[in-house]
């Protein structure tokens, strides 16, 4: 199931619209979540199969999406997804990837110089790729990298700024594809001159505010938005899957510290439970975002989200 656009929801003063850059089967869900057993997934097969979970492959289902949010009279991005033509040997599902996401943005009325704000809640490969597009409009083969957005700020936290970029000269545990990332989704935009680096919270505008929550990178994000009496959080990749709703303490394998990944986890779910806040993970499938609620040690699932798969 590829290339889907769900419908918008209204939360206060605020339409979000949902686009699904790619949506299917990831990998090993033990190896995403590793510490989450077997008999985790099996004895909530009911409501993981299939939107979060294949059991008959074990996978992980993931979902590759931007979520766009209309606040305020502007149009801002939540996380810019994977890209066209990226080298990304190392991640399969992202190597060299042709999509339509341009498209979509358009088919839901954004054009690129109509986005006013993009958000990265982190740098990662999955969410800043569409930062950039290539100067000649083919897949970048020929190295040459320009702001998608050209009238948008972009928000990147200054942490992974650092992290990821030239300025971390020891490499902090640096790998070859977070170098051809920063390279060619990141640097094009601060040569452009058009990122600017937060720290610790961000107020965008009266609806919705950045927060920082560290752990799965140095300099990870969660967007909240406030508006009327509604509440939602875009927590990015804090959660992958919903077996990391059940026990925070659960972490994914791509967490670079998960001690403090977890602890960010566990204060976002409670807040989330308590203040009645939607939670919206960048890789949800189905219905893309519930409320939460305590249950014992952890958190259940209180309702989905009014989006659909298209």
């Amino acid at each position: 199931m590829t290339n889907e656009i769900a419908p918008s929801i209204v939360l206060g003063n605020v339409e979000i619209t949902r686009i699904v850059e790619w949506q299917g089967p990831f990998g090993p869900a033990r190896g995403l979540v590793p510490d989450a057993g077997a008999e985790v997934w099996r004895a909530n097969e009911e409501w993981l199969a299939p939107d979060h979970w294949a059991p008959d492959t074990d996978s992980a289902v993931m979902a590759l999406q931007t979520w766009v949010l209309r606040s305020g009279g502007r149009n801002v991005l939540v996380d810019t997804g994977v890209g066209n033509g990226r080298e990304r040997p190392h991640s399969p599902h992202f190597h060299r990837r042709q999509g339509d996401f341009l498209g979509l943005l358009e088919r839901v009325g954004v054009r690129p110089e109509e986005v006013d704000v993009v958000v990265n809640t982190h740098v990662h490969a999955d969410h800043v790729g569409w930062n950039t597009r290539a100067a000649d409009g083919t897949d970048g083969e020929d190295g040459a990298w320009v702001p998608t957005f050209p009238n948008a700020r972009y928000l990147v936290p200054a942490a992974d700024d650092f992290h990821f970029g030239p300025g971390n000269a020891y490499g902090g545990g640096l790998q070859e594809e977070d170098r051809l990332v920063y390279e060619d989704s990141v640097a094009p935009v601060h040569r452009a001159g058009l990122i600017d680096l937060w720290d610790g919270s961000h107020r965008i505008d009266e609806n919705l505010v950045l927060e920082s929550a560290p752990g799965h990178t140095p300099g990870s994000a969660v967007l909240r938005l406030a508006s009327g009496g509604d509440r939602a959080v875009f927590v990015g990749d804090l959660v992958h899957s919903p077996v990391q709703i059940l026990d925070p303490s659960h972490g994914s394998c791509f967490c670079l510290d998960v001690h403090r990944a977890a602890a960010s986890r566990l204060r976002i779910l409670e807040r989330a439970a308590d203040e009645r806040e939607l939670v919206v993970p960048a890789h949800f499938g189905g219905a893309g975002a519930a409320e939460v609620r305590r249950e014992g040690k952890g958190f259940g699932l209180a309702r989905w989200a009014a989006f659909g798969t298209g």
